[in-house]
């Protein structure tokens, strides 16, 4: 398993934010975690991110190796990359050196081997851009490259922020909210992008997301959380009939046949 959690635990005071989540996700899958508002989803990010330290008892294994309470710069040197539901670029800079600077953890040379090797490292700097520009051609900003981020609409930020998270090249990487205030037009271009990224860039993704289209049509499989518990896990099919996600998800005052249409987006 590329990642795996044992009995994870947070609590904040006397509210178990988290209470003994056992997840395991596999190289190369699309997983969605879905539930209600403070279910615990963007908690259980933060642990595994190195975001948030879990409680005594917790275990969290990612690509054999144990990551537990690690600090955040020391997992993203794994490989795993998240992005976050407030969007954080540099909004002063450039697309490009927005989507360079995630490449900066792979740099392969120090200050000193770069002022004695000026060439060399000119002809590196070159091969990278290069491959950064590759990178926003594939999410579609190539022709926004030199232009400064706070210019770019709230859909392209988006995309940025999600190329500059695969510009470190993740093993995996873990998406909060992506589709967040999209057009359903840019909703459509994002769940393009998602089922290419597997393949493109060999990640496994994991992906929280309210707009329950994006989960559905694009994930392998889906955890449910709900009071901090993870109450289902299966298919996407399987995770939409499942009367106890219905209940959580959307509540128990809509009748059957109105869950289920509104689970089936």
């Amino acid at each position: 398993m590329l990642l795996k959690t044992k009995k994870l635990m947070k609590a904040f005071g006397g509210l178990k934010a988290i209470d003994k989540i056992d997840i395991e996700i596999p190289q190369g899958e699309i997983r969605g975690i879905i539930g209600p508002n403070g279910s615990g989803k963007s908690t259980f990010f933060n642990l595994i991110s190195g975001v948030y330290d879990s409680d005594p008892g917790s275990y969290i294994e990612f690509n054999d190796h144990d990551i537990t309470n690690e600090p955040a710069h020391e997992i993203g040197a794994l490989g795993l990359a998240r992005t976050f539901q407030l969007l954080r670029l540099y909004q002063d800079m450039s697309v490009i050196n927005n989507v360079m600077s995630g490449y900066h953890t792979k740099v392969p040379y120090s200050f000193a081997a770069a002022v004695l090797g000026r060439k060399k490292i000119w002809d590196h700097e070159k091969k990278i851009r290069d491959e950064m520009m590759e990178l926003l051609s594939f999410v579609g900003l190539a022709d926004f490259a030199e232009m400064n981020a706070s210019e770019l609409s709230g859909g392209q930020r988006r995309l940025l922020v999600l190329a500059r998270a695969i510009a470190g090249k993740p093993k995996l990487l873990m998406l909060d909210e992506p589709a967040a205030g999209l057009s359903p037009h840019n909703v459509d271009n994002l769940m393009k992008i998602i089922m290419q990224l597997k393949d493109k860039y060999g990640l496994t993704l994991i992906i929280i997301e309210h707009i329950l289209k994006v989960v559905m049509d694009t994930c392998d499989t889906v955890t449910v959380f709900d009071h901090g518990q993870k109450i289902a896990e299966g298919t996407p099919a399987e995770v939409k009939d499942d009367n106890a996600v219905i209940e959580a998800y959307l509540g128990k005052k809509m009748n059957d046949d109105e869950m289920r249409k509104a689970l089936a987006v």
